[in-house]
């Protein structure tokens, strides 16, 4: 588990490598892939391959094993501490073996490691990322930026509810009226995204289109695809952190694994797909197939602060690039600022901190005098 020091460092990265993951996939679904030197902007098709932007991503993630080698023959031939450094997880087994219950207060199973078969386990995950991903990546055709990451918002609700289904969390009367809330926010956000669509950057419809229910149709499209596919990254993470608390696996092996086992189930897809529907035309696909190989430093980050702290904590930092997000795309004119998704966006970033505990409820009623340790192990984390 990473230490308390190392969390600021690893929400700090998680942060950076989100923000670039979405404005990179958003600018790569914006790049002329067809037909480029066509006079008739309309007739240019852009990179809208959003299975494929899914199996990419799962190759960033097995470039984690050469991260994980390189380290091995480090400590093997070259660092001169490294008998340190088994004693250092030698000494750490042993606190895990002597606890007789988790962070949680679960029994602990020292013997409980994602071995041999058992690693198994971690593909489940996995095809829970496989979908989530590329069902978010086709809704990220059609809406901005922006709305996609406010719409990602919704991600709280379905953790807290599975945290108290599976993991058998307990929320107070403050957590509900904070998923109402966050219910309230997505809400306003995907209905600012429905009502003022920016209809340049909507798959299917051309620029000098003037047929506004087609751009509203898709955008509404869009935004359900975002807001469902939070049932499997929510699923994800709750899978994740459950599996996480049982083991001693690291962060990046997690995610070495998963790559392995989201491409294998990406690649088998996108076969049954190409006999099923057919292929795309060839285009210049190219020099835009490295883009997504950032999402793995996002995940691995995402993972660390999951066993740091927890899967709350980690949709927290995940509703904060939001604004990040928005900022840039607005500095790059991808969208045009609308007052109803500040609103949204509001509603969406308060309603997340007060399930977290980050800030107090607003009536003493709602308040608690016990400390929130079953959505919270240890202490908060510390926002910057």
């Amino acid at each position: 588990m990473a230490s308390r020091g190392m969390l600021p460092l690893l929400v700090g990265m998680m942060l950076l490598t989100g923000v670039c993951n979405t404005l990179l996939t958003k600018y790569q679904d914006n790049q002329c892939a067809r037909d480029c030197d066509n006079p008739d902007p309309s007739q240019r098709k852009n990179f809208h391959q959003p299975v494929l932007q899914t199996l990419q991503m799962f190759v960033g993630e097995m470039g984690c094993w050469v991260v994980m080698g390189i380290a091995a023959v480090y400590r093997r031939y070259i660092s001169k501490s490294s008998a340190g450094y088994e004693a250092l997880n030698t000494d750490e087994r042993d606190d895990l073996d002597t606890d007789e219950t988790d962070i949680h207060g679960a029994p602990t199973k020292s013997d409980s490691e994602l071995k041999g078969i058992r690693v198994l386990l971690l593909s489940l995950p996995a095809i829970c990322d496989v979908c989530g991903t590329t069902l978010m990546n086709i809704g990220l055709l059609m809406v901005a930026a922006s709305i996609y990451q406010m719409t990602r918002g919704a991600l709280v609700l379905f953790v807290g509810l599975f945290s108290v289904l599976f993991l058998k969390r307990r929320l107070f009367a403050f957590q509900w009226l904070s998923l109402v809330g966050v219910v309230v926010g997505v809400g306003l956000v995907g209905l600012a995204g429905i009502i003022w669509p920016d209809q340049k950057k909507i798959v299917g419809v051309s620029e000098n289109a003037n047929d506004v229910a087609s751009h509203t149709f898709l955008a509404a499209i869009g935004v359900l695809l975002i807001a469902g596919a939070q049932i499997f990254t929510a699923t994800q993470f709750v899978l994740e952190e459950y599996l996480l608390e049982r083991s001693t696996i690291a962060p990046i092996e997690v995610v070495a694994w998963e790559g392995i086992f989201g491409f294998i189930v990406t690649l088998l897809g996108m076969i049954v797909l190409h006999f099923a529907i057919g292929r795309t035309e060839a285009g210049r696909y190219g020099s835009l197939t490295w883009w997504r190989a950032g999402g793995s430093g996002f995940n691995f980050f995402g993972i660390s602060v999951t066993r740091g702290v927890s899967a709350t904590a980690r949709s927290t930092i995940d509703t904060c690039r939001t604004l990040f997000i928005w900022i840039i795309s607005l500095g790059l004119g991808w969208e045009t600022f609308k007052w109803l998704q500040v609103v949204g966006f509001g509603l969406l970033v308060y309603f997340t901190f007060l399930f977290n505990g980050v800030v107090k409820p607003p009536f003493k009623f709602l308040e608690v005098d016990e400390e929130v340790q079953e959505l919270l192990p240890e202490e908060p984390i510390e926002h910057q």
